[in-house]
């Protein structure tokens, strides 16, 4: 189909046309991906007059891992350069708390673009293309009005919406595929290690830690699964649907690892790749990540 990309679409972060606002607009607790808590509406520490980030080749090193996995889906250029056009929150104060309260309605209403974006490409789903195309045009739309409008959007019901279509496109790309069913399924830890999961259903599913080296993702569905430091050293994920960068950031790889051509390899993905045989995969194990206390910690539903 003649479609474009998400990332031919922009549906990306532009950091240099953006006032920082993802350092500013959203909090964050101090835990193993931030070294130090901050409230919503304040500035990073780390966040210089220019809104550039004063550490950001040390992010990592620093104790800042959760700023390299974050992705806005291009939404703080939006909400910096059209939606408030171009008045950055230093300048223009008045603005701030509107502006901070609007950019993570934009994220969710990009988000939603970009999965409309990517299922408007798959030939498996040409027969709902005129659909897809009007909900991505009507979210588009809704990403152009006024600060007033879009900080009383219900985006719960856009969501809502914009699903049931991305539920019958993920069923039609794994049409006469016996892919396992996870939806929603508690993977922490999860040796999965050269597994069969082709065609898949991950929606929403807990990968947190799990072992998935080698494992053969094609074709599967993984809009919402949590893949924070998830191994996908040598995975395949060549067809898979609906996985964003954000997931990608989030979890361990190599440079073996197979991608959509939408996504890139992380820089962090440096490890040496030791792709095993699929055919040793074994099935989900009950162990995960532990917490400080020693329990295990689900973290809470997305999606």
């Amino acid at each position: 189909m003649p479609e474009r990309t998400p990332r031919e679409l922009g549906l990306l972060a532009d950091c240099e046309s953006c006032f920082g606002l993802c350092c500013v607009a959203l909090p964050f607790s101090a835990s193993a991906d931030f070294a130090v808590a901050k409230d919503a509406g304040r500035p990073c520490v780390n966040l210089q007059d220019d809104f550039r980030c004063g550490i950001h080749t040390q992010l990592r090193q620093r104790g800042f891992p959760g700023c390299t996995v974050f992705d806005c889906f291009g939404a703080g250029q939006k909400v910096s350069q059209v939606t408030f056009e171009g008045r950055d929150w230093r300048r223009a104060p008045e603005t701030s708390g509107q502006m901070f309260t609007v950019f993570p309605v934009m994220r969710q209403l990009h988000e939603l673009l970009w999965y409309l974006a990517e299922a408007l490409t798959l030939d498996a789903a040409a027969e709902i293309v005129p659909e897809l195309r009007a909900a991505y045009e009507s979210t588009e739309r809704l990403t152009r009005e006024s600060p007033g409008v879009l900080e009383k959007l219900d985006v719960a019901a856009c969501r809502a919406e914009v699903n049931t279509l991305l539920l019958r496109v993920s069923e039609l790309v794994r049409a006469g595929h016996r892919g396992r069913e996870h939806r929603g399924a508690d993977l922490i830890g999860a040796r999965l290690k050269g597994a069969d999961l082709r065609a898949a259903n991950l929606r929403g599913a807990y990968l947190i830690g799990a072992d998935l080296r080698g494992a053969d993702l094609r074709l599967a569905d993984l809009i919402g699964a949590d893949l924070r430091g998830a191994d996908l050293s040598g995975a395949d994920l060549t067809g898979s649907v609906f996985l964003t960068q954000a997931q990608v950031n989030a979890a361990k790889g190599s440079r073996a690892t197979r991608l959509p051509a939408s996504l890139t390899h992380p820089a962090h993905w440096t490890t040496p790749d030791s792709t095993p045989d699929r055919a040793s995969g074994r099935e989900p194990g009950p162990r995960g990540p532990r917490n400080r206390a020693g329990s295990r910690k689900r973290p809470p539903r997305r999606g």
